[in-house]
C-alpha cells in the first residue's frame, strides 16, 4: 500500500531526505516520521515555501510532474510590479537554463492586491525603508530550475519570497507551516 502526503514546506528546508554535503541542512524527515521510500514530487528550493506533495508511489509522482498539472505560485517581488511586466511573463520570457537560453511557455499571471490570510506575513523579508514590494501570481505547467525567480528577474522584479499555493486542484489553504497531512490520493 502506498502513502501520500501534503506538506506546507517551511522556508529553509531542503525538499529531500538525504544531504551528503558537509554543511548541515534542514531536511523534510525532521518534520514528520515519513515511511521508508517517501519522495517529494517536484521540489521547492531551500528559500521557497508552500505546498509540496510526497508519495511512496513513483507512478503518481510522474503524473503530478506532467505538463497537464498546473502549479500556482505567489511571488513577493522587489518593487511595485507593473501590468506590463505581468503581461510579459504571461506570454513567455527568456531565461537561462543550464547555460542556454530558454523561452518559458505561456502561463497565467496576475497581480495580487491582497494576500490571503493562509499565506500570512510569514518571515520578514526586509524593512519597508528599503523600498516597496508587491505580489504576483504565476500559474505554470512546467517546472524548470528556479523558473519563477528567473521569470520575475527577467522582467525587472526580482523575487524576495516564493510560496507555492496550489498543485492541480489542491490548495495550501488549511495547512499550517510545517504541517503534514496524509491523504488517500492527490486531487490534481
Amino acid at each position: 500500500m502506498h502513502h501520500h502526503f501534503l506538506l506546507h514546506k517551511p522556508h529553509s528546508y531542503l525538499s529531500q531526505f538525504i544531504y551528503e554535503q558537509k554543511r548541515k541542512k534542514r531536511l523534510l524527515g525532521e518534520l514528520f516520521n515519513f515511511p521508508e521510500g517517501t519522495m517529494a514530487i517536484g521540489r521547492l528550493d531551500e528559500d521557497s515555501e508552500g505546498l509540496l506533495f510526497l508519495t511512496t508511489d513513483g507512478k503518481v509522482s510522474a503524473e503530478v510532474r506532467s505538463k497537464k498539472v498546473e502549479k500556482e505560485y505567489y511571488a513577493q517581488v522587489d518593487g511595485i510590479i507593473t501590468q506590463e511586466a505581468v503581461d510579459e511573463m504571461t506570454n513567455g520570457v527568456e531565461i537561462g537554463i543550464n547555460g542556454s537560453k530558454y523561452l518559458t511557455r505561456n502561463c497565467k499571471a496576475h497581480l495580487i492586491p491582497t494576500l490571503p490570510d493562509y499565506i500570512g506575513e510569514g518571515r520578514r523579508i526586509r524593512d519597508e525603508r528599503h523600498g516597496p514590494t508587491s505580489w504576483v501570481s504565476l500559474t505554470l505547467t512546467e517546472g524548470k530550475f528556479r523558473q519563477v525567480r528567473k521569470m520575475t528577474a527577467a522582467v525587472g522584479f526580482p523575487t524576495l519570497r516564493l510560496v507555492r499555493i496550489r498543485i492541480g486542484s489542491t490548495s495550501l489553504q488549511g495547512l499550517n507551516t510545517g504541517e503534514v497531512l496524509e491523504v488517500e490520493k492527490f486531487d490534481i
